[in-house]
């Protein structure tokens, strides 16, 4: 599943959207700048979560779940924000809409990749289970069945999935769109954008790096770079740094998988396909015994952490897909018209 090491891509770096802007919000009275902050500090705390105490931990499912919350956390403060600032859809300029649609309608495109794939790795649950059944029946006769069964779970595992590979370009788009238009004569507006412009570089790094796992190259990992005088700029970048350090790190070994909960059970199936070929003899039943009992563990805890990421991916979704549907909504109520650049596109 793993693919070789790619070199890394270069630094994406982008114009400062808010070079005229940057001082400390000074632009903004008292309230907008209370609503920025709340929402800059809140999203510094999200991204610092995803360094976590043991860099092991880094690409394990659990990990990816709290990657995944977060992003749902930081939309959710997204449409929050919206709301708090008392912005009505009515005095949205067209480019700002194009930008809030845009993007969703690609987020909810590239979390259906996600799905796809983890639905398709979860599938192998049903041969590992027939492979486990057979050898914990202690059956020799029944040894044969049993390895067929994880031999075609390798097979399954290591297929590709067509709907990863539109990752990428989605991912290209993503970062396409971190240009952010410029904003005139509305102090609401800026607020806005700027913290969108924070909830996007979030959203498209965590988007490249749960690319990166699921399709096995290191090619679709990001790199980043923001304004320095944004105040989760440091943040994000020693985050960046982590964790793309540890995840290359795992790229470079060679691996089958990258993921940890899929790799555990790789290594596994290893160990049982070449007892089970060398053949199990008297001395050899301990040892197989605790191989079965490793697999069944491990083949547990990854069905578990799919099912659970699977979850939250499906929060994730829903999130996007309720803000969007709720501004589209407010615009038809309030008598605009959709954007040229939607129509088409509503999901």
């Amino acid at each position: 599943m793993s693919r070789p090491q790619e070199p890394h891509r270069p630094f994406f770096h982008f114009a400062n959207p808010f070079r005229k802007n940057s001082h400390k919000g000074s632009q903004f009275n008292p309230k907008l700048r209370s609503l920025l902050n709340d929402f800059e500090t809140a999203l510094s705390k999200k991204l610092q979560k995803l360094v976590p105490n043991d860099k092991g931990d880094i690409l394990s499912l659990s990990w990816m779940k709290l990657a995944m919350e977060s992003l749902s956390d930081i939309h959710c403060d997204i449409k929050n924000l919206i709301t708090e600032l008392d912005l009505p859809v009515t005095e949205w300029d067209e480019k700002w809409m194009d930008v809030y649609l845009d993007i969703s309608v690609k987020l909810l495109d590239i979390s259906i990749a996600f799905t796809s794939e983890l639905t398709r790795l979860n599938q192998g649950h049903l041969l590992l289970q027939y492979g486990l059944h057979k050898l914990e029946s202690d059956s020799p006769e029944l040894f044969s069945r049993a390895s067929s069964s994880l031999n075609s779970w390798k097979q399954h595992i290591g297929s590709k999935n067509p709907r990863v590979e539109t990752c990428r370009p989605i991912l290209d788009n993503l970062v396409e769109s971190l240009n952010l238009p410029k904003v005139k004569n509305s102090s609401k507006g800026k607020v806005l954008m700027r913290a969108m412009y924070g909830a996007k570089v979030a959203t498209t790094y965590i988007c490249s790096v749960f690319a990166a796992a699921l399709s096995g190259s290191s090619k679709n990992l990001l790199d980043l770079t923001v304004p320095n005088t944004l105040p989760w700029a440091q943040v994000f970048s020693d985050v960046q740094n982590t964790v793309n350090v540890e995840i290359r790190n795992i790229f470079s070994c060679g691996k089958f998988t990258v993921v940890r909960e899929l790799d555990a059970v790789d290594a596994c199936v290893k160990e049982l396909s070449t007892l089970l070929q060398d053949g199990v003899g008297t001395s050899e039943r301990e040892s197989f015994k605790n191989s079965v009992s490793d697999l069944r563990k491990t083949e547990e805890k990854l069905s578990q952490g799919l099912d659970n990421l699977l979850k939250v991916i499906d929060s994730f979704f829903k999130v996007v897909l309720m803000g969007r549907d709720a501004l589209l909504c407010n615009l038809r109520k309030a008598g605009g018209a959709v954007p040229d650049s939607v129509i088409g596109k509503n999901v």
